[in-house]
């Protein structure tokens, strides 16, 4: 049994799992890792660089010319794609509409489930994503599956756009691509978006971010004193 407490936490696009995730290793004084930020910032390095996917060769040599890290700041965490700061570009509509069929692609599953097990393998954690209690981290202390009702979660995403001044996307395309993501993110063939059967679920559809935090805590909490 591991020594070190990892919390994994699943689930689909914008359920707030970062949120969750964020204010739970604050609160714990664990480091956060957001998988998901991984797998966008390889993303944008294959649009920028006109990255034939269908060209195994072409992806294995891509992945061999990104290197990702994390860093904080202002108690947030940052991601830097070969040493740039892409935090933001990262979330914007191109990335988030290419960004599930990156992620199916086998050679780049295999490697970001590499740096992420690297990551947790001695430091007290919470990562968020799509196959984290049931690839990266089978042997979790806690799992955590968020869900939400789909136009709850468009209507938050929108929000987050239109908070970051994208005035052009509209509501019903937010919609359409995270049915399309969720589509993806469910039935691709590595590592697909599925509960592991010990993971606890978490419909937030109703609740507030404090009140979800909490629910989380009461689940993580008893697995501190081993710590000691």
């Amino acid at each position: 049994m591991r020594k070190n407490v990892v919390v994994a936490i699943d689930g689909y696009s914008s359920c707030g799992k970062s949120t969750l995730a964020k204010a739970l290793a604050k609160t714990l004084g664990f480091i956060y890792i957001d998988s998901g930020a991984m797998y966008r910032a390889v993303t944008l390095y294959f649009i920028r660089n006109h990255t034939n996917v269908s060209d195994e060769a072409a992806v294995t040599d891509a992945l061999q010319h990104i290197e990702l890290n994390f860093h904080s700041r202002d108690y947030e965490s940052h991601i830097t794609l070969n040493g740039e700061e892409v935090s933001e570009e990262i979330r914007q509509m191109p990335v988030s509409e290419t960004v599930s069929e990156i992620s199916a692609l086998k050679q780049v599953r295999k490697e970001m489930v590499k740096q992420q097990q690297r990551m947790g393998k001695s430091k007290n954690i919470v990562m968020d994503g799509r196959d984290i209690g049931t690839t990266v981290f089978p042997d979790a202390q806690v799992k955590l599956f968020m869900t939400a009702d789909p136009k709850v979660r468009a209507e938050r995403r929108f929000k987050e756009l239109q908070s970051k001044g994208d005035t052009i996307t509209s509501l019903e395309d937010v919609f359409e691509n995270l049915a399309h993501r969720d589509y993806a993110d469910t039935t691709r063939k590595e590592s697909p978006l599925i509960r592991a059967e010990d993971a606890i679920i978490l419909d937030n559809t109703e609740i507030t971010p404090a009140e979800q935090l909490e629910f989380a805590l009461n689940k993580v909490t008893p697995y501190i004193p081993q710590l000691a």
